[in-house]
């Protein structure tokens, strides 16, 4: 928690950002009744937990830097989105929801360290396609991809 929590800050209300307000990087479009402003570490460290970590299943994916790309993504683009690149790597129907028949071919995949290097690459096209359909966006790239690669354990 404490990487995302660095990554994310605190409260911003930025109207280029497409989250719009967030508070440690919970948005209000995401949690539309929640009194964003107001948020504390204690309650958007729940959220994370509840609403990103266990959906993509960190606690069973095979490597500890994985899980933390993956939930990284998550709490970025969305847990589906996270789950879809996983799912394209590994070669399981992407949709968008990891569960045991993901976790198998994660942990059947030839390399570790490889499926996170492919991970972070494809996290890092998927945030070049955002800023070649809104070049406005192209002011977080440096951010977004420098976030892929201070998500290490």
């Amino acid at each position: 928690m404490a990487i995302i929590l660095k990554h994310e800050g605190g409260y911003v209300n930025d109207p280029d950002d497409a989250g719009g307000e967030t508070n440690f990087g919970i948005s209000k479009r995401a949690f539309p009744n929640l009194d964003i402003r107001n948020l504390d570490e204690d309650q958007a460290i729940s959220i994370y937990c509840y609403n990103y970590w266990i959906p993509v299943m960190g606690d069973l994916i095979v490597s500890n830097e994985l899980a933390l790309q993956v939930f990284d993504m998550a709490v970025n683009a969305g847990t589906g989105t996270a789950a879809k690149l996983l799912q394209n790597i590994v070669g399981t129907e992407p949709d968008g929801e990891i569960g045991p028949v993901t976790l198998n071919a994660v942990d059947r995949y030839p390399s570790v360290s490889g499926l996170i290097e492919k991970y972070k690459f494809e996290r890092a096209k998927f945030y070049c396609r955002i800023v070649s359909k809104n070049h406005a966006q192209a002011r977080f790239l440096w951010g977004w991809i420098k976030r892929i690669e201070n998500s290490k354990m």
